[in-house]
């Protein structure tokens, strides 16, 4: 290890726990290596030291998947041509001296017997173009399904003209139902990394849930002995994992290594049992934070965040009132309008003084956005108004409509833009973090469109519904519009140890309320709070007879 590349420079001496896979990299009766591994227990190192053994030892063609391009330009510069550089026994092997004279570049190198290719898994068209022997995938939970198919597959495919192929796979996991490297580690023989407690002897694998400490005090953390309950204290790890030895739980399978490994056995100072206290204390009332301390330092895979509340949960919470009979305090509705090859389907969402939304009604306006006739409905819609308690009548007062679809993007337009005085925006939604709503810079023929942060609507949305009050549904929805409100989760995914959040659709759902629904919240950001003037309008207006319903909803009478 050179200079700049660690903080121990010098040659290499294997931690006990690197010993076994490393063995088990080398020896050719067994196909496929799989490591679950936490952060800070040497992974890169040994895995680099592996393909180096290759490059030495057994020349070969040999590919390394990574998740990213700037991942493997990383990796080939920061790490292995330092190493190769560094170390005597592989001075000048990825010279690219080769008798056919081919040539090299930065990340495909040839050298006598073999070649190295460092790929990413974002660029199918280059995984399709080499046949491999030996095969390095880093990072596989950060490798999502591409169009062409799972990225993994197709580079294990390129092993598959050889008959002493070798597949080792390591990664962090992430999500427990959709993460490759715990799928693969359910497949192998699944190997556990036990220490012997010196108080009993007994072996176990070290888990968080035998890390305690002081109230207050996660410097003093220790670890207590599941078998015989004695409290051990850090100054014995080392020693402990000196004497540590891999037990296969599935002893039958064949071929097949996996090495399951967390921080708690880590030599390293950063991950002290007190450090890690430390840390899980600073992370643990958040969930996101949480989530990456047990992904990344228990190399543990968490669930998918969901909404956390049941759509049955959500249908329990109905309440007596409607579009017909609106609540009191009810102010000012909102209008959002998802747009589908047939039909509009729209959320009338109710405000009040407090930001309380009432959710009164979802109407659907069958016919196809192209026909002017679905548009007068629409516009019949949204003019119409209905009486409140207070005596005066209740109208629209803003209306968010989805662009998105390249389909109807036009249409849209042709509807919003000479409406755009009555507040009628066509809107397109865009993720990660920004504002709620505000309208493009990018002018369009007849005016401007808006764009709505709905991963951040999303999350209010959540938030609101777990709280519980400050949502409130009419009973006139039907079961179904709760299972679109519940369509989508929340989940994180990992590059390189870094994790960003998305929202992500349930397998099977559909998800129009959820998206009028976000459509409807953001239009409440263009009303002006004027509360006071607002009741006043509707206790003076004169009660006139309501305007009939125009339409009525045939998918709410099913």
């Amino acid at each position: 290890m050179p200079e700049g590349v660690s903080a121990l420079p010098g040659p290499i001496k294997l931690y006990p726990y690197q010993t076994e896979m490393a063995d088990a990299i080398g020896d050719p009766t067994i196909e496929r290596v799989t490591l679950v591994k936490a952060v800070r227990v040497g992974f890169t190192t040994l895995l680099t030291g592996a393909l180096a053994s290759f490059v030495a030892n057994e020349p070969a063609p040999i590919m390394s998947l990574l998740p990213t391009e700037d991942d493997a330009r990383d990796y080939l510069v920061s790490d292995i041509e330092p190493i190769f550089a560094a170390s005597p026994a592989l001075t000048g092997l990825l010279s690219g001296a080769t008798k056919e004279g081919a040539r090299d570049t930065l990340l495909s190198r040839r050298f006598p017997g073999g070649s190295l290719k460092i790929v990413a898994s974002k660029s199918p068209r280059n995984l399709r173009r080499h046949n491999v022997r030996v095969l390095f995938i880093d990072e596989a939970d950060a490798m999502p399904v591409g169009p062409e198919g799972p990225p993994i597959l197709i580079a294990e495919k390129r092993t598959l003209s050889f008959g002493n192929r070798k597949i080792v796979l390591g990664s962090t996991p992430v999500d427990s139902a959709t993460s490759n490297v715990l799928r693969s580690y359910e497949a192998s023989d699944k190997r556990v990394f036990e220490v012997p407690c010196p108080e009993c002897g007994e072996f176990n694998e070290i888990r968080w849930k035998d890390i305690q400490w002081p109230e207050g005090e996660p410097h003093k953390a220790a670890y207590a002995c599941p078998h015989c309950g004695s409290v051990i204290e850090e100054r014995y790890k080392s020693s402990m994992v000196a004497k540590g030895r891999w037990r296969a739980t599935a002893p039958a399978v064949r071929g097949h290594a996996g090495f399951r490994i967390n921080a708690l056995v880590s030599p390293l100072a950063n991950a002290s049992w007190g450090k890690l206290a430390a840390e899980f204390l600073r992370d643990k009332d958040d969930p996101d934070a949480l989530r990456v301390f047990v992904n990344t330092i228990l190399a543990e895979g968490t669930g998918e965040q969901d909404t956390g509340v049941d759509e049955l949960e959500l249908f329990s919470r109905v309440e007596p009132f409607s579009i017909g009979e609106i609540p009191v305090d009810v102010l000012f509705m909102t209008a959002g309008v998802d747009v589908q090859d047939d039909r509009l389907e729209v959320a009338l969402v109710g405000w009040d003084r407090a930001g309380t939304a009432y959710v009164l009604d979802h109407q659907i306006v069958w016919g196809s956005p192209d026909e002017e006739e679905t548009w007068r409905e629409l516009d019949s819609l949204i003019t119409s108004r209905w009486r409140h308690p207070s005596g005066g009548m209740l109208g629209v007062d803003a209306v968010a409509i989805d662009s998105g679809d390249g389909d109807w993007t036009e249409a849209v337009y042709r509807f919003c833009y000479p409406r755009a005085r009555r507040r009628v925006m066509a809107i397109k939604g865009m993720s990660g973090s920004r504002p709620v709503i505000e309208q493009s810079k990018a002018k369009t023929v007849g005016g401007k469109p808006w764009i709505v942060g709905v991963d951040v609507v999303k999350t209010t949305i959540v938030s609101r519904l777990q709280r519980g009050a400050s949502i409130r549904f009419s009973n006139t929805l039907p079961l179904v519009w709760f299972e679109q409100l519940a369509s989508e989760h929340k989940v994180t995914r990992y590059s390189r140890g870094r994790p960003t959040h998305r929202w992500e659709r349930k397998p099977g759902r559909r998800a129009e309320a959820l998206d009028c629904c976000v459509y409807a919240f953001a239009a409440r950001q263009v009303i002006p709070n004027n509360y006071d003037a607002r009741a006043a309008e509707l206790r003076l207006e004169p009660t006139a007879p309501a305007r009939p319903r125009v339409i009525e909803s045939a998918w709410l009478a099913r």
